[in-house]
């Protein structure tokens, strides 16, 4: 269930519509219309900057990385649109990683449209998370306007780039987790039983073994937090706990050590890999990878051991 991360071709386009140059804060809601290439323009190519996605496909609410690298740039300005109507309004909405190299802007109707540099500061990748609204488009192509003064001995001024290839396509077929493989490939707890995890009143939590390393998948009706624990008996206390939280619409996945029935002391560092998740229709789901033994990780049991399994879901709050 690894998502692989996929680099595509950049062009890049002398771009005079609108210049990020000339707005250092990144308030260039100006660009919002305007990202498409002036006619007459031609293309250069600029391999040295990329970009990656960690999907080939999304469903409504899935949570898209998208991250941006290359030699120095200083202004971008990102947006998404539908692949097959470049000059339609700009498509879902972003998430920040790092709010000093990156803030959020109004495109349209669409709150959190796009998303634009901070400062002037040279800057050598950028990550943000788009989010798939419930009306996609089948295809989406990614937008990318971009400063770079470093791509010749010449000052280039400001420069354009988008995708002419699919970038991420909605899947109609099959949900964000699946039932087929419980029972064979991996071991499921559903309440109620045979409820579809898919479904806002369905609790559901996966384990799947693969080689060194398991990938674990929990869903549930909740806009707080889902969390299950790992325990030795049948009171809780010393407990091994996995969260999933939602924090204004972010999802963070962390590990937790239980001390009798106060409330969870998070890890710094949980060790999680491959984590993902989606929030649609008020169902949290998230996924991660973690090795079946952690010896560097105080606090994580060895996932080849018995132990009860706690499910808890509710509210989640600061403090």
């Amino acid at each position: 269930m690894e998502l692989p991360g996929l680099i595509f071709p950049v062009w890049m386009f002398t771009f005079f519509c609108a210049s990020v140059d000339g707005y250092p804060s990144g308030k260039v809601r100006e660009a919002c219309t305007s990202m498409i290439p002036c006619h007459g323009s031609s293309p250069q190519l600029l391999p040295e900057h990329a970009i990656t996605v960690n999907a080939t496909e999304f469903k409504p609410g899935d949570n898209i990385e998208v991250h941006l690298s290359g030699p120095d740039f200083e202004g971008f300005f990102i947006q998404a649109r539908d692949a097959e109507h470049l000059d339609s309004p700009a498509v879902g909405s972003f998430m920040l990683v790092d709010r000093r190299l990156s803030q959020l802007l109004t495109c349209g109707r669409t709150k959190n449209s796009a998303v634009s540099h901070t400062s002037k500061a040279k800057k050598k990748h950028i990550k943000v998370y788009w989010i798939a609204p419930a009306d996609a488009p089948k295809r989406v192509q990614f937008l990318v306007y971009i400063n770079a003064d470093t791509f010749s001995l010449r000052k280039l001024g400001d420069y354009y780039f988008d995708f002419f290839v699919e970038t991420v396509e909605r899947d109609s077929e099959t949900g964000f987790f699946s039932i087929s493989s419980c029972g064979s490939m991996k071991f499921c707890i559903r309440n109620p039983s045979n409820c579809d995890p898919e479904s806002a009143s369905c609790f559901f939590l996966s384990f799947q073994q693969e080689k060194s390393s398991v990938f674990i998948e929990m869903s549930g009706p909740s806009e707080g937090y889902l969390a299950f624990a790992l325990s030795h008996d049948q009171w809780m206390g010393g407990d091994d706990a996995y969260l999933c939280i939602n924090e204004d619409h972010h999802v963070h996945v962390s590990t937790a050590y239980l001390k009798g029935r106060s409330d969870p002391v998070l890890n710094s560092e949980n060790a999680l890999e491959d984590v993902s998740w989606r929030l649609v229709d008020g169902v949290l789901q998230c996924s991660f990878r973690r090795s079946i033994r952690l010896p560097a990780y105080k606090g994580r049991f060895n996932l080849d051991a018995s132990y009860y399994i706690f499910l808890a879901d509710g509210e989640a709050s600061e403090g």
